[in-house]
């Protein structure tokens, strides 16, 4: 699966959720299918700027990719573990976009993804920026972390559609 197959497979079923369906928070601590969406266009938004930031560098970083960062590229994906991030206001999406609003957004995310897509790789591989988790990962890794979001999120979001009897 690619980039823009993950990214379709988000826009094919927002057409079909009702706004009821979308704001729905089955029980405390989780998230509405909505804030997962919205969830996923931040994120690839803030890769996205990384990406762009090791375009824009001029120092060589030598460091590399924890071990974690390594198991993730190794595997070429998040593992099949629900990942829990701490329930504060900047890891709580919003509840209150609109069908149209998100849309617009997943498409912004094609937009960009197409645009890194040719010139990823012209960019130097050790031009880095550091994630929290992962160590340091070059534009190439930014950009490929972006599927691998959308991807590992997919289970989530057949888990929210049958809560909400879709």
């Amino acid at each position: 699966m690619n980039n823009d197959q993950a990214i379709e497979i988000y826009k094919g079923r927002l057409q079909h959720y009702s706004e009821v369906q979308l704001r729905h928070i089955s029980e405390e601590g989780t998230w509405s299918i909505g804030q997962m969406y919205l969830h996923l266009i931040e994120v690839a938004f803030e890769y996205l700027e990384n990406v762009e930031k090791c375009a824009e560098a001029t120092e060589v970083q030598k460091l590399g990719k924890t071990e974690a960062g390594e198991n993730l590229f190794e595997r070429g994906g998040f593992p099949p573990i629900k990942i829990k991030l701490p329930d504060d206001a900047e890891n709580t999406p919003s509840n209150s976009k609109r069908k149209d609003e998100l849309m617009q957004g997943l498409i912004l995310v094609e937009e960009k993804m197409g645009e890194w897509e040719e010139k990823v790789d012209a960019i130097n591989p050790n031009f880095k920026v550091k994630h929290g988790g992962f160590g340091w990962l070059n534009a190439r890794e930014w950009f490929e972390l972006v599927d691998m979001h959308f991807r590992h999120h997919l289970r989530q979001k057949t888990e929210l559609e049958e809560k909400v009897g879709f």
